[in-house]
């Protein structure tokens, strides 16, 4: 005892770090040391949600930006790290909007396989992995838009990203999303009840109801199926009446949250609008008149491209041998006409149809249907934190924003495919990965 005391340290100093280690107290305290931390990213361009600046810096504190603009203008705190990124173009992490990450590709295990015979153990598992892909190839943020038959895994996955024991972006999430009962799969024997990749609720009370328990549950928003393939010969029909859709939303607003619809039917479109959701996703039916509504309520268009080319690929399509199926040349047609008419549109693949971590794809998509090239990185930057209400928190690169940051080679703005050589990516101030 008299060594301890007369030691470099004292007794108390020994015993307060002693009881620090057994309370825990050092996972309190890193975060406080990562508030002191100071980078300068230095990329040879930034593209901050809306344009491209050559000459610039950005400094970045803690988990936020605090500082941006030409290097001449900006006093660099002088421990700060400098990161230089010559030739690379630095932007916000990308804003992945329809995700599935329980989910994984159709040409591996079929979605009925996947609902039905796969665990939830190993549901979860794959997540794990499928939310790493997505952060590595530069999603620092994910709308997951149904977790089809897991119920509330996307809930552990997400608060597990947020505690810091699994890597990967930040989660809003849909949990079971709700259907019309006879609508959704898995469909069998009609003596048979099967688990469907959804939770059925129909009428006023039932639907007030399970919205609200989803949420208590930790929906962000709540998605809807406004229509689906329930019609003559499994031709997509309406599944809700136009009440029905208006007092989900009304439910949903009443806390704060949106509703997201998935409709891809004319008349399902035009129910979901009518009810006030705050995005469609899919989309093919949309007509003029259909999507002129969605611009004067300023309801934005999730087209989903990259579904439809994988799942028509996996029919047996020859992408770049074949003529182009009459599928996709009617999401050519219907994805032109939004643009014409200034549908606000939002970057969403359906990912999970095909693999995780290939979320570039839509964007690809999106340049090559006939989007101009900075108004696809605004969509999946700023255009989308917009979309979703989180633009206070990410989607440009600007000071008292969160550090969610990403640097590829190349210029994205003169050629999207720049987006798959992600050398940097930033979320929080942390960085996951650096080449």
């Amino acid at each position: 005892m008299k060594t301890m005391l007369n030691g470099p340290e004292n007794l108390s100093r020994r015993c307060y770090r002693l009881l620090a280690i057994i309370a825990g107290v050092a996972a309190v305290v890193l975060p406080a040391a990562a508030q002191e931390r100071a980078t300068v990213l230095r990329p040879a361009r930034v593209f901050d949600g809306d344009t491209m600046h050559e000459g610039w810096i950005v400094v970045v504190e803690g988990d936020r930006i605090t500082a941006a603009g030409p290097a001449a203008g900006i006093s660099v705190p002088a421990a700060a790290e400098s990161i230089d990124l010559p030739g690379q173009t630095l932007l916000p992490g990308l804003i992945e909007g329809h995700s599935h990450i329980l989910l994984h590709p159709y040409n591996e295990t079929s979605w009925t396989d996947q609902v039905l015979n796969e665990s939830l153990g190993e549901r979860t598992a794959r997540a794990v992995n499928h939310v790493r892909a997505s952060l590595m190839a530069g999603v620092t943020t994910m709308r997951d838009l149904g977790t089809e038959g897991a119920g509330y895994a996307d809930a552990g996955i997400k608060a597990a990203i947020e505690k810091g024991v699994i890597p990967g972006p930040r989660m809003i999430i849909t949990s079971r999303a709700i259907v019309a009962t006879g609508t959704y799969n898995p469909t069998g024997a009609p003596e048979f009840t099967l688990p469907k990749g959804a939770e059925e609720a129909d009428g006023y009370d039932d639907l007030v109801r399970v919205t609200r328990d989803q949420i208590g549950r930790g929906a962000d928003w709540i998605k809807v199926y406004a229509d689906y393939r329930w019609g003559v010969d499994g031709t997509a029909a309406p599944t809700f009446t136009e009440r029905e859709l208006r007092t989900i939303v009304e439910v949903a607003a009443s806390s704060g949250r949106y509703v997201v619809a998935h409709a891809s039917t004319t008349e399902g479109m035009r129910r979901a609008i009518e009810a006030g959701v705050r995005t469609i996703d899919h989309g093919d039916g949309g007509t003029r008149e259909i999507f002129a509504m969605m611009v004067a309520r300023g309801i934005a268009l999730c087209p989903t491209l990259a579904a439809g080319d994988a799942i028509s690929q996996y029919g047996g399509w020859r992408k770049g041998i074949d003529p182009e199926p009459a599928r996709i040349r009617r999401k050519r047609e219907s994805f032109a006409l939004a643009l014409e008419v200034g549908v606000p549109i939002c970057f969403g693949g359906d990912i999970g149809v095909y693999p995780h971590g290939d979320n570039v794809r839509e964007l690809e998509l999106m340049v090559d249907y006939g989007m101009d090239t900075t108004d696809v990185l605004h969509a999946a930057t700023a255009g989308n934190a917009g979309y979703f209400g989180i633009n206070d928190r990410v989607g440009s690169v600007r000071p008292g924003l969160y550090a969610d940051l990403i640097a590829v080679d190349g210029d994205p703005t003169a050629d999207i495919s720049a987006l798959r050589d992600v050398r940097l990516v930033m979320k929080g101030g942390e960085i996951y990965r650096r080449q």
